[in-house]
């Protein structure tokens, strides 16, 4: 007869799974990007996010919620894709404190062919699923991420 500890709790198992797919499809869709599209995919990510948001530009401090970094760690990222010319910082017209990041024209130009090279890659990964096994992923990972976004700020 086996006991119940707490690390067998089902839902450690569960976000564990989540965590392990994540992180080994990071590795390999990273790595690829790098190799055959000069970017990295963190790169990635902030171009394509500002790209998909009104006005091409996001607030710094909603980039940084958005891809998992600190502050002051979105900041220096910006900083990096700032010198290679594919992003550019924007003062906010009412608010001195506030900043954008903004895509430019030698980032869309990089986010579109690393947007073929992604897609791509994710269709090999990706391949045995059906339309129906990716519409239920869709809604899976939407309820996740409105759970976590329902959790409040760690201090």
């Amino acid at each position: 007869m086996s006991s119940a500890t707490p690390i067998d709790d089902p839902l450690i198992t569960t976000f564990g799974r989540l965590a392990e797919a994540y992180s080994r499809l990071e590795q390999w869709l990273g790595s690829a990007m790098e190799s055959e599209a000069g970017l990295p995919h963190v790169w990635f990510e902030v171009l394509i996010r500002l790209a998909r948001s009104e006005g091409e530009q996001l607030m710094m401090s909603s980039l940084a919620d958005q891809i998992a970094l600190t502050t002051s760690g979105v900041t220096r990222l910006v900083d990096r894709m700032q010198t290679a010319g594919y992003v550019e910082r924007r003062p906010c017209p009412t608010d001195r404190r506030v900043s954008y990041a903004a895509i430019t024209t030698a980032g869309h130009d990089v986010l579109d062919r690393a947007a073929i090279v992604h897609a791509r890659n994710l269709r090999k990964a990706f391949g045995d699923f059906t339309p129906q096994d990716l519409a239920a992923l869709d809604t899976a990972l939407d309820r996740v991420r409105e759970a976590a976004y329902g959790l409040p700020r760690q201090p």
